[in-house]
């Protein structure tokens, strides 16, 4: 056996495949970016077959660089979730576009089921709301609008799946239609508990109309998820574990104790709290979800999503112009002495938790003729520390009191950003050494599965890095977030 872990870290604009050693240390990386497209309002698509074929390049190169597939003891996978593919039994193509998380093109169907009174029992049933980021009203979108769909599903032709899912079934040549316990649990399809507790929901099924038998058996996020065929590296590799990338960045973080919490600044940026064994019900808006199920352990997971993190950074950059990289925007921001009295409300593809507004679109206030570019580049970053605080916030509202953020994402690079959130948030937050927490989650429960780690010492595990603490004022900490409040509500408006 090879002493080796082979990670698969597909997400929203990039596939990623990256090794690691026994002391899931960092090896080899190799990335590929996956381009979105937009073909009307709100809309989100990827090309599955361009996300399958650019997931073998990156996993060749990667194997490649860390000297061949005879040093990988196994696969682990983490993925974008919500992302919905509908694809044919028979060859495995894709029926239709990747839905990507972020598509809003189901808000009309969300908006009747509310109407119709069932948003209490859905969230009784499954921890979530009615929206259109969950896959549920995905599939059944595909299934009404193309041809032909809804008799093939019917008739078992048509298998659906989340991204992780799509990628076991094309890795297995088609032996493994398989899931995990995390990403069952956002689709609106899973009834929302532990082991035996949870499953796929005969309710939701029935409401949002999807034929159980295009459903993936479930398993937990360690577990046999079956082989590769050995045509696509040279030999046959098991593949270990799975698990959404908000939940995989969990364990990346330790966070496998009670009261422990990480948020993950990417495209978007997820607030996910450990709950224990207790399934958690929120009155504030916030998803129940599960945490991990793995090696004789498991927990719940409350979570607050926000849609729009990083994606602000780049809009910045590729359509307005006013940065030449992300780097910059923390050298513009703390060039001012402070916002202009000038916020963005990011919603470029609706609001998520805790407003969950679907139809919201972003705005910019408090422009005056002194407004500089370096004002819109300093709200923009601004704006993802006001939309944390909203989330923790809320989670306190709920029960759960989070002293400390471990934080981890492609945006925790910038140190103003950081300092910022600590002092709107008026926590401390905890910046890891090693950034790449989604992956390295995948690694520990792929190690967990071969025996390499025990759950236990990676619970008690010391996660090094960079310790922000709050220093702004608590007055002008509030001004500015009472500056916020009245942003978000005429934009809610």
């Amino acid at each position: 056996m090879g002493d080796y872990i082979l990670v698969i870290d597909e997400g929203t604009t990039s596939t990623r495949a990256i090794v690691f050693d026994r002391e899931l240390n960092q090896v080899a990386l190799a990335q590929k970016e996956v381009p979105l497209a937009y073909p009307n309002d709100g809309w989100v698509e990827q090309d599955g077959e361009e996300i399958w074929d650019k997931t073998v390049a990156v996993c060749r190169e990667a194997i490649a660089e860390a000297g061949g597939v005879d040093r990988i003891a196994g696969i682990g996978i983490t993925n974008q979730r919500e992302t919905t593919l509908v694809w044919d039994r028979a060859t495995g193509k894709p029926v239709a576009p990747a839905i990507i998380w972020q598509d809003r093109r189901t808000a009309e169907t969300c908006e009747r089921l509310r109407k119709a009174g069932h948003e209490a029992a859905v969230q009784d049933e499954t921890g979530l709301l009615i929206d259109p980021y969950f896959s549920g009203t995905k599939i059944g979108w595909v299934l009404e609008n193309v041809d032909g769909a809804k008799a093939r599903a019917e008739a078992g032709e048509l298998a659906f799946g989340t991204i992780e899912s799509f990628l076991i079934w094309k890795l297995t040549g088609g032996a493994s239609h398989v899931t995990d316990v995390t990403n069952a649990s956002r689709t609106l399809l899973y009834r929302l508990g532990l082991g035996e507790d949870g499953g796929w929901s005969d309710k939701m099924c029935a409401l949002l109309g999807v034929p159980k038998s295009m459903l993936p058996e479930i398993r937990q996020n360690a577990d046999d998820f079956g082989t590769s065929d050995e045509s696509l590296f040279g030999k046959a590799l098991p593949i270990l574990s799975a698990a959404g990338d908000q939940q995989s960045a969990l364990v990346g973080q330790a966070c496998l104790e009670p009261g422990t919490a990480k948020i993950t600044y990417g495209t978007g940026a997820f607030l996910v709290a450990n709950c224990d064994e207790d399934r958690p019900d929120s009155a504030n808006r916030l998803l129940g979800t599960v945490g991990y199920e793995a090696a004789g352990r498991g927990a719940m997971a409350l979570e607050g999503s926000i849609f729009n993190a990083g994606t602000i950074v780049q809009w910045l950059r590729d359509d307005l112009r006013l940065i030449e990289d992300a780097a910059e925007s923390a050298e513009v921001a703390a060039g001012l002495r402070g916002n202009g009295g000038v916020y963005i409300v990011p919603a470029f593809t609706g609001l998520g938790a805790p407003h969950w507004a679907a139809d919201a679109r972003g705005t910019i206030s408090g422009i005056t003729r002194a407004t500089k570019a370096e004002h819109l580049v300093r709200a923009g970053l601004e704006s993802v520390a006001y939309q944390t605080r909203d989330l923790l916030d809320a989670f306190e509202a709920d029960g759960v009191a989070i002293k400390e953020l471990r934080v981890d994402g492609g945006m925790v690079a910038n140190d103003w950003l950081m300092q910022f959130i600590a002092d709107i948030c008026e926590r401390p937050i905890l910046r890891p050494d090693y950034r790449e927490m989604t992956a390295l989650g995948a690694a520990a429960l792929a190690a967990m599965q071969l025996g390499w780690l025990d759950a236990d010492d990676w619970a008690r595990r010391t996660v090094p890095g960079t310790r922000f603490e709050p220093k702004m004022e608590k007055t002008a900490s509030a001004r500015l977030r009472q500056g916020w409040a009245t942003a978000l509500r005429k934009t809610l408006a």
